[in-house]
């Protein structure tokens, strides 16, 4: 929608708004690329761009800061969701139910399968704790060592632990990108997460069948499962492990199709995770409480048992949330100003179709974690640059959430000097290049997605009561589409 203009305003022209889109990446590609900064401050650089272009064209700094605001509150809810996810994280691991997640897909291993076992595993894991960083970094380690024992090449040991890493990643609804592609895109968790199950679905059944595929060509009998069982061992000391502590992560995937809202249907898992803890792990009152704010700190001895599950609380999320607030205050000042608009009316022009809308989609957030090195920057640009975009065409907020994750979420990995891209060829010992071709479900993705767009499978059109009265410039109602 056109931003209202102030008396003496106009809109800024197309390479003010660009500019301002440069200041914003540059600052940012080489404080992080060249100097290894946080990206909060560099993202300063933006908004200061950003608001001077917008003095420029006539805006006062009321309305500038409004926008700021605005932003900032549009973000509220996302915030909300993030902070009361750390705590249902902190809660689940003193409670034994990420333990007891992780122990019964370990126990899956067979070394007769174990490309698609490794992928299972991580899977299973990363829907756990909502993270691939800790996915890879410590049950994705362990696998690399069983693979290279078993004689697979290491690369694609490392394709399989990330596939499925971020896999769960992208599903698990403690995680945080899944929690802020659907705010920035404008639907809710759950509508996401379901939303997406159409084209993860097809990407993660390709990506086992290819597993498959390769685990016959390199076959093996023998393995050292000394590390496993290691992990296994550990987490049986520690915790009670127990089939009921499957209970909390069911109920709450439940109430998600049940359409339960996000807060409360997490809160549910929450409390259904601290009767677990008092029930089956001792836990009392103030150590639930110390554990919802801090997070859980294992000290069981063994690193890689500590590493995985030493997170969670609220504590965890206040570094997100930061990355947020700042992307908003850049995000309101583009709006406000009509910086995005502008932006957006010249992508429109472009694209004739929805499927070339979400290929516009897919370009801009894997281009984003190419120049900005941080996928949630690739999630808070890409989905604050077109969610007006979408609403114009007729097509519900969903579409772009999942055409996001799908594609922002997952190519990071895949570029040697984003964060994450860095962070896996350390953890895992192999080079981003190296395990590139065998990371399947990542470059799959939004090859996937971008097909979906294109032949109009899945696509959900806008609600009639959501609808624009009048479409953007250069953008055609899903209806009118072939």
């Amino acid at each position: 929608m056109m931003p209202d203009l102030p008396e003496g305003a106009r809109l800024p022209k197309l390479w003010e708004a660009v500019f301002s889109l440069l200041s914003l990446t540059v600052g940012i590609g080489v404080s992080i690329v060249l100097y290894g900064l946080d990206p909060q401050v560099p993202m300063l650089l933006g908004v200061i761009a950003a608001s001077l272009i917008g003095v420029r064209a006539g805006f006062k700094w009321h309305d500038i800061e409004q926008g700021m605001v605005r932003g900032i509150s549009n973000a509220l809810p996302a915030i909300m969701i993030l902070l009361v996810v750390g705590i249902l994280i902190g809660v689940w691991i003193l409670a034994g139910v990420v333990p007891t997640l992780i122990y019964y897909g370990l126990t899956v291993l067979s070394p007769s399968v174990f490309l698609p076992a490794t992928l299972v595993i991580c899977s299973i894991s990363s829907l756990a704790t909502g993270s691939s960083w800790g996915t890879a970094g410590t049950i994705g380690v362990a696998l690399m060592g069983v693979g290279a024992g078993l004689g697979f090449p290491l690369p694609i040991v490392a394709g399989a632990v990330l596939s499925g890493a971020y896999f769960g990643d992208k599903m698990s609804p403690l995680s945080d990108t899944t929690n802020l592609a659907p705010a920035m895109a404008g639907t809710d968790l759950f509508t996401h997460i379901r939303h997406m199950t159409y084209t993860t679905g097809v990407t993660i059944t390709l990506t086992l069948l290819i597993e498959i595929g390769l685990g016959l060509h390199y076959s093996a009998t023998a393995v050292d499962l000394t590390r496993i069982q290691t992990i296994l061992s550990t987490l049986e000391q520690n915790f009670t492990i127990s089939p009921i502590l499957l209970l909390p992560p069911v109920l709450v995937m439940l109430v998600s199709y049940r359409k339960l809202p996000a807060i409360p249907g997490i809160t549910v898992g929450i409390l259904a995770g601290a009767l677990c803890g008092v029930i089956f792990q001792g836990a009392d009152f103030a150590h639930l409480m110390t554990v919802s704010f801090n997070g859980f700190s294992a000290s069981t001895g063994v690193e890689d048992v500590d590493s995985l599950l030493s997170r969670g609380g609220m504590q965890s999320m206040l570094y997100t949330v930061s990355i947020i607030l700042v992307a908003m205050m850049f995000g309101g000042v583009m709006e406000r100003t009509g910086q995005i608009r502008v932006v957006a009316l010249h992508v429109l022009s472009r694209a004739k179709s929805t499927g070339s809308l979400i290929l516009s989609t897919v370009l801009t957030a894997v281009g984003a974690n190419l120049v900005l090195c941080d996928q949630y920057m690739s999630i808070v640009i890409s989905g604050r640059s077109y969610a007006d975009a979408y609403r114009a065409r007729g097509l519900a907020p969903q579409n772009l959430s999942r055409a996001i994750e799908d594609s922002g979420t997952v190519t990071s990995v895949l570029v040697p000097w984003n964060s994450c891209g860095a962070y896996q060829a350390t953890t895992l010992g192999v080079a981003t290049l190296a395990y590139l071709p065998f990371t399947f479900f990542c470059w799959l993705s939004p090859l996937v997605t971008v097909l979906f767009g294109y032949m109009g499978w899945t696509i959900t059109p806008l609600a009639k009561d959501e609808a624009e009265p009048v479409a953007a410039e250069g953008a055609e109602p899903v209806a009118e589409e072939a």
